[in-house]
C-alpha cells in the first residue's frame, strides 16, 4: 500500500491500493479446487496437477497439426487417428530455456518414458507407435562469432545424453563457410570461390583466386557487415540454414526449434521492422524446400508458440530440467533486437496479455502477393517486386534525374537473389556512420549454399552443346 500527495488521515482516497498480481481469487482456474502456486496472465494456476496437463495440452495442440504428411489444417486436429510422419525429427537446440523445455516436452510426450510411465489416455502419442523413428539433436556453437565468449558444446552433449532417443550431432556456425560440411551434406560441389562487394548497394559479384578458412571467412563476414542490428541477423540466418540443411541431410521432415511465446513476439516485431514483413508467418511456421527439384521438404515448427518464458522456467524449475544456457548475440544496447526484447519482456511483466495479442494478431497476417521465388540467403520466399533500396523516395523522384546505372558485362548483382530484408541487412547504412571494420569489405566471403546456388545459375562455364540448346528458340533454321 503506498501513499498519495494527500494526507491519508484527513483525506479517504489519499491511499492507493496495491494492484492485485490475480484477477478475483488465489484459487486455481483449473481445478477450482487447489489453491494456485503460479501466477499466470492474471490467472492463478495450481501446481503439478493443473500446471503441467495444461503445458502439455498447449504445446501438442501447435505440433499436432503438422506431424502428418499434407497440407496444415487452419484449425486444431480434432479427429482421432494415427500420428506418422514422412522422415526423421531434428530439434535445434541453442542451451537456452526454450530448447531445454522443448527437449523435455518432446521426449515425455512422443517417446516411451525412462521410467516406465504409461500415464495418459487412449489416444496418448506414447500409447501408439513411434510418430518418428529416429531424433537428433542439433547445436550450433557460435563462440567463434563471438569474441570472449565460451564453447558450451560439450556441456550440450551431457545434458542431451541423458535422453537416451536422441543423437547429439554439433555444428560450428563457421560450418557456413566450410565446403566439407557443404559436402557431408549433401550439397554440391562448389566450382568456384564467389564474393561480394558489400560496399556497392548492387552487392557486385566477383571470383576469388584465395580461399580463406572457414573461421576467417566467418570473422570477415561478420565484421563487413554495416550495422549493429545487421550483425544478429545475419547470425540468426546462418544458424537457421545450418540446422536446415542438416536436418535434410538426417532424413528429417520435421525441424522443431524452441521458440517461446515471448521470444516468438520478439522475433516478429524485430523481423518487421527490418523489412521481414513478407515473411512475418515463416517466422511461427514454415515448410523449406532446398531447390525446386527436391521432393522432401523440411517442415519448421514452433510447438511453445503459445507458452511464455515464465511457463517454461516454471516447467524448468518443477521438473529440474537442467538449462546450459546460450550467449546473447543481439548486439548492443541500441540494436533493434536488444531494444525490441527490453520492451517485450517489460510488456509482459506489466500487461501480460498483451504478448499473447502479438503472437495471434501477427499470425493472421499474409502476404497480399504470392511469391515464385526464394531468397538465396535466407531461403524464405521473396517478395514479388522488391523495390530498389538505391533509388530516391517516391517525393523525390520527380526531382532527381534518372540515369540509369550501367554495370560492366562482366559484372553480377546479388541483389536480384535476395529477399528485401537480406538486402537491408547487407546494405543499410545507420545514421551514426557504418560499423564494418573488415579489410574484406570489397570481397567479402559468402556461405556456401549461396555460392552452390550461383554455380548453378549463370555463373560456370557453358559448354559448346549447351550454349547451342539455350540459344536454340533465336536461331533462324
Amino acid at each position: 500500500m503506498a501513499e498519495s500527495c494527500g494526507n491519508p488521515s484527513s483525506e479517504q482516497d489519499a491511499l492507493m491500493l496495491r494492484r492485485s498480481k490475480f484477477d478475483k481469487s488465489n484459487i486455481c482456474i483449473k481445478c477450482k479446487v487447489n489453491p494456485g502456486n503460479v501466477v499466470i496472465r492474471h490467472a492463478v494456476i495450481a501446481s503439478a496437477e493443473c500446471f503441467f496437463p495444461l503445458v502439455s495440452s498447449k504445446f501438442r495442440r501447435a505440433l499436432v497439426p503438422a506431424i502428418n504428411p499434407g497440407p496444415i489444417p487452419d484449425t486444431p486436429r480434432k479427429k482421432k487417428g494415427s500420428l506418422k510422419a514422412a522422415g526423421n525429427l531434428c530439434i535445434g537446440f541453442s542451451g537456452g530455456l526454450g530448447s531445454s523445455v522443448l527437449l523435455d516436452l518432446v521426449t515425455e510426450s512422443y517417446f516411451p518414458s525412462e521410467n516406465g510411465n504409461t500415464k495418459g489416455g487412449s489416444d496418448h502419442p506414447r500409447h501408439h507407435e513411434k510418430v518418428w523413428d529416429h531424433g537428433t539433436v542439433c547445436y550450433v556453437e557460435i563462440c567463434s562469432a563471438l569474441p570472449g565468449t565460451r564453447d558450451r558444446t560439450e556441456e550440450v552433449r551431457a545434458l542431451v545424453s541423458e535422453y537416451r532417443h536422441f543423437e547429439f550431432l554439433p555444428l560450428r556456425i563457421e560450418d557456413a563457410f566450410d565446403e566439407a560440411w557443404w559436402a557431408k551434406v549433401g550439397g554440391r560441389g562448389l566450382e568456384s570461390n564467389m564474393t561480394v562487394d558489400l560496399a556497392d548497394e548492387d552487392l557486385i559479384l566477383s571470383q576469388s583466386t584465395t580461399s580463406d578458412n572457414s573461421v576467417a571467412a566467418l570473422h570477415s563476414y561478420i565484421s563487413s557487415l554495416p550495422t549493429q542490428t545487421a550483425v544478429p541477423s545475419a547470425i540468426q540466418t546462418l544458424i537457421r540454414l545450418l540446422l536446415l540443411h542438416t536436418a535434410r541431410s538426417t532424413g528429417s521432415s520435421h525441424l522443431l526449434l524452441g521458440t517461446s511465446l515471448t521470444s516468438l513476439s520478439v522475433s516478429l516485431i524485430s523481423s518487421i521492422s527490418q523489412g521481414g514483413g513478407f515473411v512475418v508467418r515463416e517466422e511461427a511456421q514454415e515448410e523449406w524446400q532446398p531447390t525446386v527439384e527436391s521432393k522432401r521438404t523440411v517442415r519448421v515448427n514452433r510447438p511453445l508458440r503459445d507458452i511464455g518464458m515464465k511457463e517454461c522456467a516454471m516447467w524448468a524449475w518443477w521438473k529440474g530440467v537442467h538449462i546450459p544456457g546460450k550467449e546473447n548475440y543481439l548486439g548492443g544496447k541500441q540494436g533493434i533486437g536488444a531494444l525490441t526484447k527490453n520492451f517485450i519482456v517489460g510488456l509482459e511483466r506489466d500487461y501480460p496479455s498483451t504478448v499473447s495479442t502479438i503472437a495471434r494478431t501477427c499470425g493472421k497476417l499474409a502476404p497480399k502477393d504470392s511469391s515464385d521465388s526464394s531468397c538465396i540467403l535466407c531461403g524464405r520466399p521473396a517478395q514479388p517486386g522488391k523495390p530498389d533500396l538505391a533509388s530516391p523516395p517516391p517525393h523525390l523522384q520527380n526531382m532527381t534525374p534518372q540515369i540509369p546505372p550501367v554495370a560492366p558485362a562482366s559484372q553480377s548483382s546479388l541483389t536480384p537473389r535476395l529477399c528485401y530484408a537480406c538486402h537491408t541487412t547487407l546494405t543499410s547504412r545507420s545514421s551514426r556512420g557504418s560499423t564494418a571494420s573488415g579489410n574484406h569489405i570489397n570481397s567479402t566471403p559468402l556461405p556456401v549454399w549461396v555460392v552452390s546456388e550461383l554455380d548453378g545459375v549463370g555463373h560456370r562455364k557453358m559448354g559448346e552443346k549447351e550454349m547451342k540448346e539455350s540459344i536454340s528458340e533465336y536461331l533462324l533454321e
